[in-house]
C-alpha cells in the first residue's frame, strides 16, 4: 500500500506543472537552485507555523539559489477547499508568501501528480512513500535530486540547516 512506485524521470527538473492560473510551468527553470517543496493546506492545525516559517526562510535566502515550492492539497480532511486562487492570495496575503504557489494537485493515490510519485520514489517516509498529512517537506539539491524528506511536525526552522548545507555543495 505505501510502496514507493518506479518513475523513469531522475530530476524534478523534468517535470512540468501549472501554476495557480492554470499556466505550465517547466521546473527546469528551477536548476542551479535547492527547493523545498510542500504540501500545504489553509485549514490545518499546522498552517500557521508552516508558512510562517517558510515565509522566513524564503526571505532569508531567496537571494542566494533558493526556492520554495508549494503545492494545495485537499487530500487531509479536505483542508484546503478554496479555489487555486483562493489559495494564493491567502498565502500571499496572510502570510506574504512571495514563493509559487502551484495549482491543487493530488500527493497520493493513482491520480497523484507526477512530480509527487517522483519525491515520494526518491525519498520514502518511515513507513512507506506514502505523504501522511499536510506540510511534508521534501529539500531538492541544485541538480534536481531529492535530498530529504520531512515530515509534518517537522518545522522549516529546523531544517535550516540542511537549507544551507544544500546551498554550500
Amino acid at each position: 500500500m505505501g510502496a514507493a512506485e518506479s518513475v523513469p524521470e531522475t530530476s524534478i527538473h523534468e517535470f512540468t506543472v501549472k501554476d495557480c492560473g492554470g499556466k505550465e510551468v517547466g521546473l527546469e527553470t528551477y536548476k542551479g537552485k535547492v527547493l523545498l517543496v510542500v504540501n500545504v493546506a489553509s485549514k490545518c492545525g499546522f498552517t500557521e507555523t508552516n508558512y510562517t516559517q517558510l515565509t522566513e526562510l524564503y526571505q532569508k535566502y531567496r537571494d542566494k539559489d533558493f526556492e520554495i515550492l508549494a503545492f494545495p492539497c485537499n487530500q487531509f480532511l479536505r483542508q484546503e477547499p478554496g479555489s487555486d486562487q483562493q489559495i494564493k492570495d491567502f498565502a500571499c496575503t496572510r502570510f506574504k508568501a512571495d514563493y509559487p504557489v502551484f495549482q491543487k494537485v493530488r500527493v497520493n493515490g493513482p491520480d497523484a501528480a507526477p512530480v509527487y510519485k517522483f519525491l515520494k520514489a526518491s525519498k520514502p517516509g518511515l513507513f512507506g512513500s506514502r505523504i501522511k498529512w499536510n506540510f511534508t517537506k521534501f529539500l531538492v539539491d541544485k541538480n534536481g535530486k531529492v535530498i530529504d524528506r520531512y515530515g509534518t511536525a517537522t518545522a522549516p526552522l529546523s531544517i535550516e540547516k540542511d537549507i544551507q548545507k544544500a546551498l554550500e555543495d
